[in-house]
């Protein structure tokens, strides 16, 4: 019988994964017509192009007016994670605040001595073009990020605002990147991070690096996003991250998981979750679901896995580096002492766990670690399900129904 692909009859019923599907290449790419896969690929690139396109763009004009009292990053979706990451990379220490805003307009205190960076894939969210517009009514300094001859690009112009033009060559949330960097860049030009040029050539590398190690043709036992998808298939998953860096990352997972694979999920802090969350694993989907488990059940019968309870699956992510700014290790070992408490309580309820370690020198470079097997495992599991992952009819029709 033929699966369908298009994400909408019957194959998100469909709760064992074909894990043929995925070491298939031919396969894959027939499963994933409109290339999901390898837009993914492409962040390592986004770093590069992104960062040379703002350096084109007149950011140095920021710096003229002195450092602002506040910076409020505007956007929806994956253009508003973008201010989570500046939030993240700026730090504790940064001497003013940054503040992401996912509503049309901005905050009833912004004025003239604040910055406003819109953020928009498409050039034409309503979040995006409504910070931006009210930002010149109010004579706020604005940058706007978004692809070339868009709607914010107009009104930019129309205030003589920097604008950093980035192509739409992905889909939004396959645009991580390409967003991000622009934002950063915009943010080091006020003197608020320490973004140089090596932290981006070596993200860009990094992303490069996990997008071979993700690659279509790399089988499934070496192949970590395949490995962790599979990990995941069938399950609820909990994915906390143990530090400000991880649990951006988290969050993130949580977007793709959710788009990509149509899967429900449970994101954040590891600290927000042990003072109540932490209680799923005793739930009917954790620790109590594991005592009506039948112990005889072959683990490799199809039809056993098809009948047996949903349970969760928590990924953690755990960043054991510090911002060179910090004086002091004691946040470090917190969070090392959390993540170790919250995988003996996994293991202690039979809850299985995947745990990935951030890499690298630069808070970037350990967010890009964290990203960017994730984004891959979110496309995977997709696929493995039979669905496309480019195709998500509710969010067409949401679309649809509220625009009219």
């Amino acid at each position: 019988m033929a699966v369908p692909i298009d994400g909408t009859s019957g194959v998100v019923g469909r709760r064992v994964a074909d894990e043929a599907l995925l070491d298939d290449v031919d396969g894959l790419n027939s499963t994933d017509p409109g290339g999901m896969l390898r837009f993914t690929a492409s962040a390592g690139a986004q770093v590069r192009e992104s960062a040379a396109l703002a350096a084109e763009a007149n950011l140095g004009m920021l710096s003229d007016e002195g450092r602002p009292r506040a910076v409020v990053i505007a956007g929806i979706g994956t253009a508003g994670r973008t201010g989570d990451v500046l939030a993240t990379v700026a730090g504790p220490r940064c001497p003013v605040p940054v503040i992401p805003h996912r509503s049309s307009g901005v905050p009833g205190w912004v004025g003239a001595a604040d910055v406003v960076i819109a953020v928009s894939a498409s050039g034409r969210s309503p979040e995006a073009l409504g910070a931006a517009q009210a930002a010149a009514r109010r004579g706020a300094r604005l940058v706007a990020v978004g692809p070339p001859d868009s709607q914010l690009q107009s009104v930019a112009e129309g205030v003589r605002a920097p604008f950093v033009p980035v192509p739409r060559r992905a889909p939004a949330r396959a645009s991580l990147w390409a967003l991000t960097v622009p934002v950063l860049l915009a943010a080091r030009a006020l003197g608020l991070v320490k973004v140089n040029e090596a932290d981006l050539a070596e993200t860009a590398a990094r992303l490069d690096a996990d997008a071979e190690r993700c690659r279509p043709a790399a089988e499934s036992f070496v192949n970590p996003a395949k490995a962790l998808a599979l990990g995941l298939a069938g399950s609820v998953p909990i994915v906390w991250g143990s530090s400000p860096v991880a649990s951006v990352a988290a969050r993130r997972f949580g977007d793709t998981l959710s788009t990509n694979a149509r899967y429900p999920v449970v994101t954040g802090a590891l600290g927000e979750a042990g003072r109540g969350r932490v209680g799923l694993l005793d739930g009917v989907f954790g620790g109590l679901g594991e005592s009506t488990r039948d112990i005889f059940a072959d683990p490799d019968d199809d039809d056993d896995k098809s009948e047996s309870p949903t349970r969760l699956r928590l990924v953690l992510l755990r960043d054991g580096g510090l911002n060179p700014e910090d004086d002091a290790d004691e946040p470090f070992v917190v969070e090392e002492r959390r993540a170790e408490a919250v995988q003996t309580l996994a293991d202690r309820r039979g809850v299985r766990c995947d745990v990935i370690t951030a890499e690298g020198g630069s808070a970037l470079e350990r967010l890009a670690s964290l990203i960017s097997v994730p984004d891959f495992a979110s496309v995977y599991l997709a696929l493995a399900h039979h669905l496309d992952p480019m195709a998500v009819p509710a969010v067409s029709e949401m679309k649809e129904l509220s625009t009219t």
